[in-house]
Order: C-alpha cells, then sequence, then structure tokens
C-alpha cells in the first residue's frame, strides 16, 4: 500500500491531469481489449477471413 501511496505522490501532475482532464481513453481501450481477446480465441482455428467474420459480426 505504500508502495502505492508513492507511486502517486511521485507521479502528482499526472494524476491531476488524469482527474481534472475531460477527455478519456476509454471507448478506445474497450475496443482494443474485446479485439485482443476475439484474437486469443481464434489463435490456431483459422485464417484471416475466419477472424475478420468474428470481428465484424461481434460488432
Amino acid at each position: 500500500m505504500a508502495s502505492f501511496a508513492n507511486g502517486i505522490i511521485k507521479d502528482r501532475a499526472a494524476v491531476a491531469a488524469a482527474i481534472t482532464s475531460p477527455w478519456s481513453n476509454g471507448q478506445t481501450e474497450g475496443q482494443i481489449t474485446k479485439l485482443k481477446l476475439v484474437k486469443r480465441q481464434m489463435y490456431g482455428r483459422g485464417k484471416l477471413d475466419l477472424l475478420q467474420a468474428r470481428v465484424i459480426g461481434a460488432e
């Protein structure tokens, strides 16, 4: 816990910017995470066309 607190104190400017900034990467990160999950599930099962069908079908 102390290590976590020390990290926040060290990066005080970054933490303040993250809290006060109106911008977020949440939507982008979610899409990337979903794509990586599908890619891992399909590893070794098919070619690019099957992966593409799976990703487009997930939307």
